[in-house]
């Protein structure tokens, strides 16, 4: 019997209107365009603005919806809808469920998922579980994150790198051997000293004091962040490669988080990758957190041919990281 495997056959994505440039930041924290892009790669990142929509689910419906579009798909067919997310529109009620509502999926079950900045990749591991069971035709993985909720924007430590986005990538079942291949997945729950949220969750519910003392955004210990990022993310996407007998010609293309492209470039060093198969926008998004990787095939997706092989990388807050090896299924 032929081994069922989950692929990706179709992909979709959506940024905000609003630019927010380098230049702006200079306007609300101590920094300057030339610091920013030597350090980061970033140039600009897209704000949602609630005259444009509120919450994630609308960058995750907009994605969802122009997956569909492009794809012909009818959203009677889809089986599963997960949105990977650090930013849902509430702590209690699923985001992916009402974006799944809202797009006409409503034969589909759905949960969010959330390990910060390696949500969609996480994703991926657990979409092909559901796909390879036999049980599911059509899933449908949505990373989205409206970061701008959780950033504090006289905070140049994180003001600078953030921005909102969404993709989406439909995966079925493949009997060609296409799709995902092998996956490295890992977490130390030690890193949420390093980068995370302190109010907001059961251990620091809203007050009028945490508020006032900003616990309600985001924060990260810069140095040993990208410290551990540099690291790990190359390991595992190294690590990847040497299980699966890839050597760096064998890799077609990079799919690397876009959190720093410092860390980006020691990756792809690290793997013997040229800069040439490096899917790299942070400059125009900066980090989208969840939105990153479908971004990216998003923005690339006329450039991918059937049979490439695909090597994602992420690392994200908590710690969590973790690559997987993926051969594309279409032209």
């Amino acid at each position: 019997m032929t081994k069922i495997t989950a692929a990706i056959t179709a992909v979709g994505g959506y940024v905000p209107q609003f630019v927010m440039t380098n230049k702006m930041l200079e306007d609300l924290v101590d920094t300057n365009d030339e610091w920013i892009t030597t350090r980061t790669g970033i140039k600009e990142r897209r704000v949602l603005k609630k005259e444009e929509g509120e919450g994630t689910s609308y960058l995750a419906i907009k994605a969802a919806q122009d997956l569909m579009t492009k794809k012909g798909l009818d959203p009677l067919e889809i089986d599963l809808v997960i949105v990977a997310t650090a930013t849902p529109d509430s702590m209690v009620a699923s985001t992916a469920a009402f974006v799944a509502s809202e797009i006409g999926a409503v034969n589909a079950f759905a949960y969010d998922l959330l390990a910060a900045c390696s949500s969609f990749l996480f994703g991926m591991s657990t979409v092909a579980g559901h796909i390879e069971t036999g049980r599911y035709k059509k899933v449908l993985l949505i990373g989205a994150d409206k970061m701008s909720s959780i950033i504090d924007y006289t905070d140049r430590t994180t003001c600078i790198i953030f921005g909102d986005g969404a993709g989406a990538v439909l995966f079925e079942p493949n009997n060609e051997g296409l799709g995902l291949q092998d996956e490295y997945l890992r977490a130390d729950g030690s890193g949420r000293q390093f980068l995370g949220m302190e109010g907001g969750g059961s251990i620091m519910p809203a007050t009028i004091e945490s508020v006032t003392n900003k616990k309600h955004f985001i924060f990260q210990e810069g140095k040993t962040v990208f410290k551990f990022a540099v690291s790990n993310m190359a390991d595992v996407a190294a690590k990847i490669m040497t299980r699966n007998e890839l050597s760096e010609k064998d890799v077609d293309w990079l799919v690397p988080h876009q959190a720093n492209k410092r860390i980006i470039d020691a990756t792809a060093k690290r793997m013997g990758v040229d800069d040439s198969k490096v899917l790299m926008n942070i400059q125009r998004y900066g980090n989208t957190t969840s939105g990153t990787l479908p971004l990216l095939l998003f923005d690339y997706e006329k450039q991918l041919k059937k049979g490439d092989n695909l090597v994602f990388a992420a690392f994200g807050g908590g710690f969590t990281w973790g690559s997987i090896y993926l051969k594309w299924a279409y032209n």
